[in-house]
């Protein structure tokens, strides 16, 4: 049987942010350093890389001491490059995207490299897929926006509620509204900085119609 190219299944981008670092404690609590999935953290510093490594190893009282780390920068892209060349799938937190996340787009797009990530930044996606679909569909590359707070809480609450909106009235509604009154989770810069981007542009938000491609595993 062939050997991966690989060193990795997944890594997390942006591990020493607030998101991020959830997102590796739930690795190493499901996975450990040594599961199934082959799995790394990645950042702009090697110290606070280490310093997430011992503190998730804290919480679920997990060895993460043979968690591997990247050190990595958003404005280098030799070292993004190098990153992307290193695994299957890119799962970053690190936003605002607009300002953080094309370079890491286009060079998963040429690479081939799976990417996911949790940005709610409608005019920023669009961008993307006008600038990289066709080169992802020449790779293979899957991108896939929208995976975070912003967008499946309100994604799976329309697709109930028009589903019993069918089931009760016969007919969808027109028109859909979410407020969200209250989170658990504490307010952080990175959405408010989205929140001023997208606001500064004077301009209607685009309909993001087009999909990225898909491949079968």
């Amino acid at each position: 049987m062939s050997q991966p190219t690989e060193d990795f299944d997944l890594v997390i981008w942006g591990a020493t942010g607030f998101t991020g670092r959830l997102t590796a404690a739930h690795l190493l609590e499901h996975q450990g350093v040594d599961g199934s999935v082959r799995w790394a953290i990645a950042g702009r510093s090697a110290e606070k890389l280490d310093a997430v490594a011992e503190e998730i190893a804290r919480e679920t009282g997990l060895d993460s001491s043979g968690l591997p780390r990247i050190v990595a920068d958003a404005d280098d892209a030799t070292s993004l490059g190098a990153l992307v060349e290193r695994t299957k799938v890119v799962c970053t937190t690190v936003g605002p995207y607009a300002k953080y996340g094309s370079k890491l787009v286009e060079l998963c797009a040429e690479t081939g490299t799976d990417y996911c990530d949790l940005t709610g930044e409608v005019q920023w996606m669009r961008r993307m897929i006008d600038a990289h679909e066709g080169v992802a569909r020449d790779s293979g590359a899957r991108i896939v926006h929208n995976c975070g707070f912003d967008c499946i809480p309100s994604d799976l609450g329309v697709w109930f509620m028009q589903r019993e909106m069918q089931r009760l009235h016969g007919a969808p509604s027109p028109h859909v509204k979410l407020r969200v009154a209250a989170s658990a989770a504490e307010s952080r810069v990175a959405p408010r900085r989205a929140c001023c981007s997208s606001s500064r542009r004077r301009r209607t938000i685009p309909r993001c119609g087009a999909s990225w491609p898909t491949r079968t595993a």
